[in-house]
């Protein structure tokens, strides 16, 4: 006769807590809306259309005479950069003693759909590089631009050299024809003419359908399930509701510059190539002369390493650095690692040029 199987006990009680857990998690753990996210202090300076231009207040008595300004990703809101006071990329740069500036895109409407490239490149970041200028009666600035906002403040680097002093290029889009993401992969075969005469903006269900299809198993099932199993670690599951509060709050894209990303970006890869034209200006990345630092993560899954990697042959710069760090695309900037590598190494680097 054959016995039969025993279960280990210890299983059987991880699966009952659990299942507790599932259970109580409504009693513990408060919404992703009900975070409060304890933003560092800062004054918004200037409104312009949608756009917002914030300057946060500093956190020592000296600060770094060249102030530095933030071009953040046209994807999600830009409080990923300050999501914890621990984890936060502006307060760390506050406490080295540099002048931050943050252009927060906003949220535009159907009346945004014809919004361009040369709206957002030599019309809004043209018009806060000008006020950040000067506010701190300063020649140039340092310009930071992270993922989709390095794509556009690499076009306006190289149509508007005159204006900064350094450029920090936080996985940048570049090269889309080397990009491996499935995102680059979906926007080779999207018909984007058919979608944008379409729908117009591109609607924030269309970028969380493309969110959940980069990792399908870790996105959906697991996240929860490691959600669920440590729901008695408090810093565990604040950074989890954090980074969900984040993931939640996207804003539509115009339908025109939707349009010409996929085209110039992705499926014609102009940029490289020093191709591609933002209104009737030619960019030419070898114009990109100042000191320029490249940051990227080596398991980036939102902008592979290879898109990114390219910026750095082809610009002018004499003075340029290429750092590649073992994490990826949220981690480079909101994690333990951050704090403690990638911001020390971009805040000495910066200093000496500042």
């Amino acid at each position: 006769m054959h016995s039969e199987p025993t279960i280990d006990p210890k299983i059987i009680e991880e699966i009952i807590k659990f299942s507790k857990n599932v259970i109580d998690a409504p009693k513990l753990v408060s919404a992703p809306d009900e975070i409060n996210l304890e933003v560092t202090p800062h004054d918004t300076v200037q409104e312009l259309d949608k756009t917002r231009l914030l300057h946060y207040r500093s956190l020592t008595e000296k600060q770094h005479k060249t102030p530095l300004l933030i071009s953040y990703a046209l994807i999600n809101r830009y409080h990923i950069l300050d999501i914890h006071p621990e984890k936060s990329w502006v307060r760390n740069l506050l406490q080295q003693g540099f002048d931050v500036y943050m252009l927060d895109w906003g949220t535009p409407t159907s009346m945004d759909k014809y919004l361009d490239f040369d709206d957002y490149v030599n019309g809004y970041l043209d018009s806060a590089v000008e006020y950040v200028k000067n506010e701190s009666s300063a020649e140039k600035i340092s310009l930071q631009g992270y993922c989709t906002g390095g794509t556009i403040a690499t076009a306006y680097v190289a149509l508007h050299p005159q204006n900064v002093k350094n450029y920090v290029a936080t996985a940048p889009v570049i090269d889309g024809w080397r990009d491996t993401t499935v995102i680059s992969n979906l926007a080779k075969h999207m018909d984007v003419d058919k979608m944008v005469d379409t729908i117009g903006n591109m609607p924030p269900e269309f970028m969380y359908y493309c969110f959940s299809v980069l990792k399908p198993f870790e996105q959906g099932i697991e996240k929860y399930v490691k959600f669920f199993k440590n729901i008695d670690n408090k810093k565990f599951v604040d950074s989890f509701l954090r980074v969900e509060k984040w993931l939640g709050d996207t804003p539509p894209i115009p339908g025109e510059l939707f349009r010409q990303w996929i085209k110039d970006i992705y499926q014609d890869n102009l940029l490289i190539q020093n191709k591609m034209y933002v209104g009737r200006e030619h960019i030419d990345l070898k114009k990109i002369d100042m000191p320029m630092f490249t940051q990227i993560a080596v398991g980036d899954h939102l902008v592979s390493p290879e898109c990114s990697m390219p910026l750095h042959y082809a610009v002018g710069s004499e003075d340029k650095t290429l750092r590649m760090y073992p994490t990826g695309h949220v981690g480079m900037i909101a994690s333990s690692l951050s704090q403690k590598m990638v911001l020390p190494e971009l805040g000495r680097w910066l200093a000496a040029r500042s």
